[in-house]
């Protein structure tokens, strides 16, 4: 039997497993990893310069492509509570990553040494399995049981923690017969998706709701065919969005408090059954349960049995992973389909097609300082269908899921549930690591950009290019719109005069000086005519240079983004469209 390392057979495993690229910040604890990464020179490493910043280049690495895990390392104490934030990202949308921490020996733990943190017990809520691995034999099979349990059942983080002493230890290991264990996935019986199809097909007006599981099964195209085959039409949640394209005539809107359209709510409130996979019920989506469920009943299908009656009971509930589940969806649909057995359901269909038509949010606002509204309707026209949006939390975000259009799974990355600012920029660059041809477009309002902005010298440093749209109004945008009904503007002001920089005008930051000084490229609009040809030298920017480019976009410093407290008392804050000319880019008008 070959005898190693403890830490070179973990590299062993990795290697077998499928990891191919590393995001991570080298230390004392965790030096004889990179030793092994070095020796080995078959993984990838990318230096971040903040460990969170590592766990959500990890993250964006994951959601890029079905199959992939990032991988982010990191060294003892410190680093791995710096992850905490992007395990609970990741735990919360179901996002696997494994996270590799190193440890004092294994003889001065537990007795306050330096950079000692027992991060296994910091780690477990915000993990799948958290794992201080105290035996050098045992390193492989925890890197084993790693992977494995990342992918079965329902997706999430893991982290492994390793002493010093223990990575260093000498143990009998043969990579040449390792084989990853099989992964186990939950599957509905043919009954259970009869049941649910004799309940869908009784009902007069269905939806579907399309969740980010349909997504992490890579099942959107039996979504589509599922939905075209009944004819139902489709509500994807905020991370099932592009499960199916929003220019599809099934396509129904999104529904929720925030990011959500107007007519997706309109049909959800106009429904009177919903077929839920692979969703999670989030509280932005639905508002009050009382509202969300009167007069419609529901039908959950989850990975993750735990999750069904979470939030309220389902009138029959599936625990099947979303692939094996729409499979037979898709087989008995048209096995009954062939049997005249399905409803018509084009009436339904073309009442939601004319509320996608006729209930808009006016975009085409002339004002200078820009309104946001305008902004995504500028980027409508300027992103065609292969684009790939990266953002979190904000108005940015909001906004943007009420106007931006996404076409393709995985085209639309986001955290959903955990929200941390900052988390755009080093989500962006591990998406880009991922896939070195696809069309990234970030989004960041001003004070996400500035959380984590020093990562921008990883795309500088690693070539990483990508375009980052940054909405700049110098505020703490959806908080202080969320003040109003303490009245109040309190605390949430970015705004300053820049003794170094008058040009900006008194919006604070000088964006375009930072981040040429983290080796980037950046641009100023100050007014929509000028976006499109900003647009034009960030993209000569990136073939020449190979980095980053930011297109700062300076808004009005005040403006609401339509949401409310129930999906049936959204506040409209600005006007509505009244025809094409308003929101020319609304996805129902489009030629």
């Amino acid at each position: 039997m070959p005898k190693m390392r403890a830490i070179d057979a973990a590299v062993h495993v990795l290697e077998r497993e499928g990891v191919t690229t590393a995001f991570g910040v080298p230390g004392a604890a965790i030096n004889p990893l990179y030793s092994a990464l070095k020796a080995r020179g078959s993984i990838t490493h990318i230096l971040a310069r903040h460990v969170e910043g590592a766990s959500h280049m990890a993250e964006g690495y994951t959601r890029a492509a079905a199959g992939n895990i990032g991988v982010c390392i990191g060294t003892s104490g410190p680093a791995g509570t710096d992850m905490i934030t992007g395990l609970y990202s990741a735990s919360a949308d179901s996002i696997p990553i494994l996270c590799i921490t190193g440890q004092a020996p294994r003889a001065r733990m537990h007795k306050e040494d330096f950079q000692a943190v027992d991060i296994q017990a910091i780690a477990k809520p915000v993990s799948k399995w958290a794992t201080t691995v105290m035996e050098p034999a045992q390193v492989p099979r925890a890197f084993q049981q790693a992977f494995h349990l990342m992918r079965s059942g329902r997706p999430g983080p893991v982290l492994i923690d390793l002493p010093f002493d223990v990575q260093m230890a000498e143990i009998e290991f043969d990579p040449d017969t390792y084989e990853p264990l099989p992964v186990y996935k939950p599957k509905a019986t043919r009954r259970q998706i009869e049941k649910a199809m004799a309940m869908l097909n009784d009902a007069q007006r269905p939806v579907i709701i399309a969740g980010g599981g349909i997504i992490n099964a890579d099942a959107s195209d039996l979504l589509v065919q599922f939905a075209e085959t009944t004819g139902v039409p489709v509500i994807p949640t905020l991370m099932g969005w592009g499960t199916i394209p929003d220019d599809h005539r099934l396509w129904a809107g999104m529904c929720g408090l925030q990011t959500s359209q107007r007519y997706g709510n309109a049909t959800m409130l106009a429904s009177d059954f919903a077929l839920g996979i692979g969703n999670r019920w989030a509280n932005r989506h639905t508002g009050s349960i009382e509202v969300y469920t009167k007069g419609r009943k529901f039908v959950h299908v989850d990975i993750e049995p735990t999750q069904i009656g979470r939030v309220f009971a389902p009138d029959y509930g599936i625990v099947s992973d979303a692939k094996a589940a729409l499979e037979l969806f898709v087989e008995v649909a048209l096995e009954w389909r062939e049997a005249g057995k399905l409803k018509d359901r084009s009436p339904w269909v073309a009442e939601c097609t004319e509320r996608k038509r006729t209930l808009l949010r006016k975009t085409n606002f002339e004002n200078v300082p820009m309104k946001p509204q305008r902004v995504y309707q500028c980027m409508n026209n300027a992103f065609g269908k292969d684009t790939c949006y990266v953002t979190t939390i904000g108005l940015s975000q909001i906004a943007a899921a009420q106007f931006l259009h996404v076409y393709k799974p995985r085209n639309w990355i986001n955290c959903g549930q955990a929200g941390p600012l900052g988390w755009t920029i080093p989500a962006a660059l591990g998406v880009r690591a991922a896939d070195p041809t696809r069309r990234i477009v970030a989004l960041s309002g001003d004070y996400d950009f500035q959380f984590m902005i020093e990562e921008l010298a990883v795309g500088a440093q690693f070539k990483l290019p990508y375009i980052h749209i940054l909405v700049n109004n110098s505020y703490l945008g959806l908080i202080r719109q969320a003040q109003r009904g303490f009245q109040m503007d309190y605390c949430v002001g970015l705004a300053f005069d820049n003794v170094n920089s008058p040009e900006v005008g008194g919006y604070g930051v000088d964006h375009l000086k930072v981040v040429e000084g983290l080796g980037c490229k950046a641009i100023r609009v100050l007014k929509q005519e000028e976006i499109d040809p900003a647009l034009e030298q960030a993209e000569k920017w990136m073939a020449q240079y190979g980095v980053p480019v930011v297109v700062e976009i300076i808004l009005e410093r005040v403006t609401n983004i339509s949401m409310g407290t129930e999906i049936d008392n959204i506040v409209e804050f600005e006007e509505l469209a009244k025809g094409k000319e308003d929101a020319p880019t609304a996805v129902a008008l489009l030629d």
